[in-house]
């Protein structure tokens, strides 16, 4: 193109204005240098206006193809230096392929034999074929640096060849705190845990919810038919709402009947704290398991009840075995001791053995924990409104009913 007659600001505006539809194309990029630098010099772009400067810019974008900045780029190297050459440029091959197309297939071919091993792994397997087998094939993989290796791994060349899929990998769950609950003296920190009656011929039997205070050892047991999110929660609102005191804490193992957002909603609501045993700790929910032993299966045993017998049996738990473990069954409680050594021993003195409702009623400030519905006039009732003796006949003669009903009606 010969634009040696354009030597004006207005033959610049009549031509950016002619050729408004025509694109220009400079092909060599030595030669568009070249020319930009002509129209820079013939123009005198330094002594110009701003708007004069915009003019010209607009000239070479439209000519030169470059874009905006660019141009204004290429005009800073003119100022700077009086002249525009092009920058030290590559190789024409550019960077050279250290690994070729058979290497990538060799390690495609070494993931297959030995089941796609990690990258130290493999490299130290690439690493051996070539020094101590000898196997000339490998003489480049043997420097392969790991992390280069995944990159070769995710190449399309490795992909063509062998496709690796990775089997769905189950997320740690962030609901729950995975750690010890500390209750330092204070009722409101339940252990939970599930129980189930056991199956017969594939068909499952009731299921139990087992709440154990850490303090007090107060316990409340529930029964229900599944341990389905729409059975849970009715019957676990009902479980809490039964403890005379405020729930603080509600520590379970990893069972997904317990991990789950309806039951952190629920807790939710009470302000309560949940926590989950922490792996290879088994004693963190000890407590609980202690009693599925010592109450659960002392007084319902392994055999099989039918799932459809949970309201009938969970009416017995409620009215009878709750009410005697709590207000009527003596249990020990633990006197920590710290040895020479530091560590923690405890003993379990026959002078602390006591109910878990008088436990509750011995510790300091005990009617700051209960519920505000709720007082020790209340409970003193329940607690003295029979004898042990009496409690345990009623709890007996109620569970001989239960399990009579459920094997005549049954079999």
């Amino acid at each position: 193109m010969n634009d040696t007659n354009v030597k004006t600001i207005d033959q610049v505006r009549a031509f950016l204005a002619g050729t408004s539809a025509v694109e220009f194309s400079i092909s060599a990029k030595g030669e568009c240098y070249k020319w930009i630098e002509q129209v820079l010099i013939r123009l005198n772009y330094p002594s110009r206006s701003k708007t004069d400067k915009g003019l010209l810019l607009d000239l070479i974008e439209k000519v030169s193809g470059y874009s905006r900045i660019q141009s204004k780029r290429l005009v800073k190297q003119y100022l700077q230096t009086g002249r525009l050459a092009r920058r030290q440029c590559t190789t024409h091959k550019g960077f050279a392929r250290k690994y070729t197309r058979q290497d990538i297939h060799l390690l495609a071919r070494t993931d297959e034999l030995h089941g796609r091993l990690s990258g130290p792994a493999t490299k130290k397997l690439c690493e051996r074929a070539w020094k101590v087998f000898n196997q000339a094939e490998y003489e480049r993989l043997a420097g392969i640096s790991v992390p280069h290796l995944y990159n070769v791994r995710r190449s399309q060349t490795y992909r063509n060849v062998r496709t690796y899929f990775e089997k769905t990998r189950a997320k740690a769950s962030s609901i729950g705190e995975r750690r010890k609950p500390k209750p330092q003296g204070k009722p409101g920190y339940l252990r939970v845990d599930t129980v189930h009656q056991g199956d017969l011929d594939g068909v499952k039997g009731v299921y139990y919810i087992n709440a154990v205070d850490e303090v007090t050892q107060f316990e409340v047991i529930c029964s229900l038919e599944k341990i389905s999110e729409s059975y849970l929660i009715p019957v676990l609102e009902a479980l809490l709402e039964h403890f005379p005191f405020v729930i603080r804490s509600f520590h379970t193992d990893n069972g997904s009947e317990y991990i789950n957002r309806q039951v952190a909603k629920l807790l939710d609501k009470m302000l309560a704290e949940m926590t989950k045993s922490r792996s290879r700790h088994t004693n963190d929910n000890a407590l609980a398991e202690s009693k599925n032993g010592s109450i659960v299966r002392k007084h319902l045993g392994y055999g099989h009840i039918p799932q459809k017998w949970a309201p009938l049996v969970n009416e017995f738990l409620l009215k009878h075995l709750n009410p005697y473990v709590n207000y009527h069954r003596p249990c020990f409680f633990a006197e920590v001791k710290i040895d020479a050594k530091g560590k923690q021993r405890k003993r379990y003195p026959y002078k602390n053995m006591m109910t878990p409702y008088e436990k509750l009623r011995s510790l300091p400030g005990a009617e700051n924990y209960l519920k505000p519905e709720c007082s020790f006039q209340l409970l003193d009732k329940i607690a003295k409104g029979i004898t042990d003796n009496q409690a345990a006949e009623q709890m007996n003669a109620a569970k001989s009913k239960l399990f009579q009903t459920i094997t005549e009606r049954t079999g």
